[in-house]
């Protein structure tokens, strides 16, 4: 890498869309960052949105030259990230999210851990914000930074020290590594962090999680947006498994649960048996939902704790029936499989 007193050039690539709310503060905490601003630039990478969000990073750009304003047709966060990516001047590329802030010291840790470890992609923990004061914003974040919502997902729920893993939400990369395992996925809509960064596994590369170095992220903010977030998530996750050629076993949790309730269910109709093994699933996970939601009731009272344990039910059912859907789209050899570019949140 090209330095200047052992400080290489980063570009920050921003996919973003419709980010009025975030995008001003986002981009005010990466602007307040340590790392010296003459060796940063930041690829604003925007998907026609019309909520003004482009004027504000308009604005931001007017004040910052370091700051500039790219558009993306297409709407979509792979697109959006690589077209940043073919432009970037900078020797490490570093992603962000448009939904988050970021501290101080964000770039100058992820940088000097690249430098130093010898790993290919470095990210840090995110901790989830609810949206706003509600009980239900506020079950929402808790679900995205508890095991009974994001599984073992280590970025999210925390890790003791630093620990190599198999993704993380927002990379620090060289940039000669594009050129060797290649660009995002640009079919990949949503989950395109996951298949690309199975790929660098798969040619040998390794991913370094840090558990000190926090962005802050805020959650949706009401259950529709959680369910359409998890659907579109489990309807993604067969085309990673595809095209990595790798399942996740933990990932077929989900959509394992529903394929079991729909089986039970209708076999119900003619066989006592599938009905009682019906009765069960649903007595075992109901009592395994509100144990979990019964925890956070001294902290947070019980509205929060009953919009809790909704929220884990919706992720789990609307990943899982997502994830079958996938898997007729993605992997049925009858299917004629077309390229999907449908518009998008970008943001995670």
């Amino acid at each position: 890498m090209v330095t200047v007193n052992g400080r290489p050039r980063v570009s920050i690539v921003m996919p973003c869309r419709n980010e009025v709310a975030y995008i001003g503060a986002c981009l005010d905490s990466v602007l307040a960052m340590d790392y010296p601003l003459d060796r940063v630039e930041v690829l604003v990478a925007d998907g026609r949105s019309d909520d003004g969000t482009r004027e504000i990073v308009e604005r931001v750009a007017a004040r910052n030259p370091l700051v500039r304003l790219l558009d993306n047709p297409a709407r979509i966060t792979p697109a959006a990230l690589n077209m940043a990516i073919r432009v970037a001047t900078g020797d490490v590329i570093i992603r962000m999210d448009a939904h988050g802030v970021y501290p101080r010291d964000y770039v100058s840790r992820l940088v000097t851990a690249l430098q130093e470890t010898g790993a290919d992609n470095v990210g840090g923990v995110v901790v989830t914000l609810p949206a706003d004061h509600t009980p239900v914003a506020r079950a929402i974040a808790l679900a995205f930074a508890h095991p009974l919502g994001v599984g073992n997902a280590y970025f999210r729920i925390g890790v003791a020290g630093p620990r190599w893993v198999d993704t993380v939400p927002f990379g620090c990369f060289r940039r000669e590594l594009f050129d060797r395992v290649g660009m995002f996925d640009e079919e990949m809509v949503r989950n395109q962090d996951d298949e690309f960064n199975l790929r660098l596994i798969g040619q040998g590369g390794r991913i370094l999680l840090l558990p000190d170095v926090v962005a802050r992220y805020y959650a949706r903010r009401s259950f529709g947006a959680v369910a359409r977030m998890f659907y579109q998530y489990g309807y993604f996750k067969p085309l990673v498994a595809r095209k990595a050629e790798r399942i996740m076993t933990r990932q077929l949790v989900p959509p394992l649960f529903v394929l079991s309730l729909v089986t039970s269910a209708a076999l119900g109709i003619w066989l006592p048996v599938a009905r009682m093994a019906f009765a069960g699933i649903v007595g075992a996970y109901a009592g395994l939902l509100l144990t979990g939601a019964a925890l956070t009731i001294r902290k947070h009272g019980v509205r929060c704790a009953a919009a809790l344990a909704a929220v884990f039910s919706i992720m789990h059912v609307c990943y899982g029936v997502g994830y079958l859907r996938g898997i007729l789209e993605h992997w049925s050899p009858w299917r004629r499989r077309t390229r999907r570019t449908t518009p998008l949140p970008l943001t995670r």
